[in-house]
């Protein structure tokens, strides 16, 4: 079947409008007439029908990631075959990928590429904990929503740690761009190999390019293995480069030790904390100095990478000899010296010169020049942020902070929803730091109200619409719920019944996993009364979990149970 604008595929799904045409087929934004809300599906090419190597990995897409339930990865609602098309339908997110976002603007900044690690890498240990690699990690499989959550699409070409890869015949799969040495080997991949495939994306949105190029793909998969990436502009402070560097390592086992590392590590550096990131990653704590020390730091790092980037002489001998020094080095430097003294020398005097006699009259009460306060260098002036402590305060209780410091300009900022409530109003990072200038203006991030719940649309329902007869045992069963993005995931339902229990344990209220959305109740001898049942969901995943408001009330009338007829003795 050809995907056009209203045709229906499963029956239900609706196709509105093609979004991206891919190497494995299409991609539509459709309508699910049967719960009535817009989905993304996946229809496979026609030439690929035929394929059973293709259309093993289409179903593969299905079934994997459907193994992890997690924020940051992109929800698979439905598979199916029809007419000759195979189809999958995914959760509809929306934004922009993030490989748009690098063709616009170039680069993104530290605080920004550092948010995107962290959040891929939680959603990446997630699928690894149930044993899958998602192999192609790029910029076209991270999707930015508006509020900045990051969203992992396409695990197509994933494959489960322990079973045969579906490449087995050769073919190499993956962006070569994005490509880990051991994939470029024809090696098996691992958790690792995302976070060598996440490090590009991070060298990629830090440089505004790719590290490793070349006339081919061969070429560039040889790059991937042979050679070392250029260093990242001098402009990233050393921790973030160390940071990426360790996750582009070319051996597997000198990467972070797993994809959770590299989230805490990414998040204290947003805050600013080395000392954490590098407890989360050692490699990070290489080379890292002081803030005091950031200035020089940063000029150090350009001057030595533009150092190395010049081309070396052409010799004839295999290795190049050591260097000598020029015999006027040493006389040149003494030169130097002395004439930077005799300038100082002489600029003091002329100062000196031009300051006015003191009056004998008044030379006993009259300061002398020496006496005099002296005028404070720039670094006395400056505001040390970082000794402040300011991440962890309240936020009315920070910005006292900052100004009783000295600083005339803080702004506060509190467009991210807080964790959990007693995270709200609490300071979770401040921008610059290090030293800076009373004049400079310090925005201080607070969290801002947590994101609200709500709670289930509909009541639970008794199945098959069966009547309520007193003393009768009937099936209960109650919707799905999805936890809103900043929430966490379903952990599990309560259900509370009034004038009923539950059949299991003889309880009114009970706790349910997840994917429990029925339970046989046994309803109480109560004609006439009332059989009330209601339900609320369990979001986890900040420092607490939150409860859901509760669902509408189910109500009905407890009716009689039928008399039997009487039996007639003959």
């Amino acid at each position: 079947m050809r995907p056009t604008q209203g045709v229906t595929f499963g029956g239900r799904y609706e196709l509105d409008s093609r979004i991206a045409i891919g190497g494995m087929g299409e991609v539509w934004e459709a309508t699910d007439h049967v719960i009535g809300r817009t989905v993304a599906i996946k229809i496979l090419k026609d030439e690929y029908m035929g394929d059973p190597g293709f259309l093993e990995r289409f179903r593969a897409e299905a079934r994997h990631a459907a193994l992890v339930n997690h924020e940051g990865i992109a929800s698979v609602f439905d598979y199916g075959e029809e007419n000759g098309s195979a189809f999958l339908v995914m959760e509809l997110v929306p934004g922009e990928a993030l490989s748009t976002i690098l063709e616009r603007d170039g680069s993104l900044s530290t605080d920004k590429t550092l948010d995107i690690i962290a959040q891929t890498s939680a959603a990446l240990q997630a699928a690894h904990a149930a044993g899958l690699v998602h192999r192609d990690i790029k910029p076209g499989n991270l999707l930015i929503t508006p509020d900045g959550r990051v969203k992992i699409t396409d695990f197509g070409i994933a494959r489960i740690a322990d079973q045969v890869p579906l490449t087995a015949t050769g073919q190499v799969m993956g962006t070569v761009q994005y490509l880990s040495p051991e994939q470029a080997s024809g090696h098996p991949a691992s958790p690792a190999t995302d976070v060598y495939s996440l490090g590009i994306v991070a060298y990629e949105c830090l440089a505004g390019k790719r590290p490793f190029t070349g006339e081919s793909q061969v070429a560039i998969a040889m790059a991937q293995i042979n050679e070392q990436p250029p260093p990242l502009p001098p402009t990233v402070a050393v921790p973030v480069q160390n940071l990426v560097m360790a996750m582009i390592a070319k051996k597997p086992e000198d990467r972070p030790a797993t994809a959770a590392a590299v989230a805490r590590a990414a998040t204290a550096l947003r805050r600013g904390d080395v000392a954490a990131a590098a407890a989360a990653i050692p490699a990070i704590a290489a080379g890292a100095v002081a803030a005091d020390d950031a200035t020089a730091l940063l000029t150090s790092t350009a001057t030595s990478a533009e150092t190395r980037l010049m081309p070396a002489p052409d010799s004839p001998e295999e290795e190049p000899a050591p260097r000598k020094r020029s015999p006027w080095t040493w006389p040149l430097v003494a030169l130097i010296i002395l004439l930077v003294l005799v300038l100082g020398g002489t600029i003091w005097a002329l100062l000196a010169n031009q300051q006015p006699a003191p009056d004998p009259t008044n030379s006993s009460s009259a300061p002398s020049p020496s006496a005099s306060t002296p005028t404070p260098s720039p670094s006395e002036t400056r505001i040390n942020i970082d000794s402040l402590n300011l991440v962890g305060m309240q936020c009315e209780q920070a910005v006292q902070a900052a100004k009783s410091a000295g600083v005339l300009e803080v702004v506060t900022d509190t467009g991210t929803a807080a964790p959990d409530d007693s995270q709200v109003g609490v300071v979770w990072q401040v921008n610059p730091t290090g030293n800076i200038e009373p004049t400079t203006a310090l925005t201080v991030s607070c969290y801002g109200q947590v994101t609200p719940i709500g709670g289930p649309s509909n009541p639970p329902a008794i199945q098959g619409g069966a009547p309520a007869e007193a003393g009768s045992t009937v099936t209960l069963t109650w919707d799905s719920f999805t936890c809103p993005t900043g929430t966490g995931t379903l952990s599990g339902y309560t259900v509370t019944l009034q004038n009923a229990v539950f059949t299991v344990d003889g309880t009114s209220q009970r706790d349910f996993p997840p994917n429990d959305r029925d339970e046989a109740i046994l309803i109480a001898n109560a004609t006439g009364q009332t059989l009330t049942a209601s339900y609320t969901a369990l979001c986890s995943g900040g420092t607490e979990q939150r409860r859901s408001d509760a669902s509408p009330q189910m109500q009905v009338q407890i009716q009689a149970a039928p008399t039997p007829a009487p039996t007639t003795t003959p």
